[in-house]
């Protein structure tokens, strides 16, 4: 592959990576404000609701974790070629902080999880 090619492979996965947080964080703002709604509604509505916010959270903290691993493997490839352009030197020089995404985004998600589970289950 060029560099053209791999840079635009690094842009797809970043993208990639944006894009899976938007439900997940959606859903946890929204729960967050609902939570004595959710509550008033029951057992059954709590319990689906964390279902929800579980499955959702799963989900995109498998997608963040694999663009971000990607995303890291393209830029070793960029590490590997032997001419280099600006921003090929940034983007090696930027790709272990993806480490971020693949572990503490997720580490993040389960904490404020746990939070509102206590929220909704108390």
């Amino acid at each position: 592959m060029n560099e053209k090619e791999l840079i635009d492979l690094w842009n797809k996965s970043r993208t990639q990576l944006v894009v899976a947080q938007f439900a997940p964080t959606f859903l946890l703002i929204t729960t967050a404000g609902l939570v004595p709604a959710v509550r008033a509604a029951g057992g059954f509505t709590v319990w689906s609701v964390l279902g929800i916010l579980l499955a959702s959270g799963i989900l995109g903290a498998l997608v963040e974790f694999s663009a971000a691993h990607e995303a890291q493997a393209v830029a070793r490839d960029i590490e590997a070629r032997a001419t280099k352009s600006s921003i090929s030197r940034t983007i090696s020089k930027t790709a272990p902080w993806l480490h971020v995404a693949k572990y503490l985004t997720p580490a993040i998600f389960v904490g404020i999880f746990v939070a509102l589970a206590f929220a909704l289950l108390s």
